[in-house]
């Protein structure tokens, strides 16, 4: 178990931190107060976490939706709008379903704006995008190498980098956190936040 731990431990550690960041979170900003959207997808593995991201946006004041690479081919891509940006999860970078997505987001909307997270800068996918954010492809600690693990780690770990900065750069409240949390603990909590701070 100590070694898992330090195996993926030692992959988030050494994700490479550059200005794409910056750049990413300034593209869902203004993407947002143009009255866009977030719009996330991913394949397998890759979706899940790229639908946790989705709505841990919409907790924290974007709005965000999952696109499932596959449904878009079958309609779905009429989610998309013209201000929104999206946010694209491939390990490979070369996820045929998610490569044919960019194709067919950019035929609707060539102006769109493309972030991609992946563990193969290289790849046809990240060539694609606007702004690429490289895991830094630590193997899987998976004992045959192919399990997503260490790689679905990375990226759930980006995508609250994400999260976070953009919360900063928007001055998102703890009192707009329990307008749109209202339920179970965190909005119990989040509640009890404010009605402390009004006094």
């Amino acid at each position: 178990m100590r070694e898992i731990l330090d195996a993926e431990s030692r992959a988030i550690a050494q994700i490479p931190v550059t200005d794409g960041y910056a750049q990413a979170v300034e593209m869902i900003v203004q993407s947002h107060n143009r009255g866009g959207k977030l719009v996330t997808s991913g394949m397998g593995k890759c979706g899940q976490i790229a639908e946790n991201i989705a709505t841990t946006f919409c907790s924290t004041g974007i709005p965000a939706v999952f696109l499932h690479p596959s449904e878009a081919q079958h309609g779905d891509l009429g989610i998309l709008q013209p201000n929104d940006v999206m946010l694209l999860l491939s390990n490979s970078g070369k996820t045929n379903e998610i490569v044919a997505l960019v194709t067919l987001a950019k035929n609707l909307y060539p102006q769109l704006p493309i972030i991609v997270i992946t563990g193969n800068k290289g790849s046809e996918l990240a060539q694609h995008s606007d702004v690429c954010l490289h895991t830094g492809g630590a193997p899987e600690v998976c004992p045959l190498g192919l399990t997503p693990t260490t790689s679905t780690t990375m990226m759930t770990v980006m995508g609250d980098v994400l999260v976070v900065n953009t919360m900063l750069a928007t001055g998102f409240t703890r009192e707009e956190y329990a307008k749109r949390h209202h339920g179970g603990y965190l909005g119990v909590k989040s509640r009890q936040g404010c009605a402390a701070g009004s006094k």
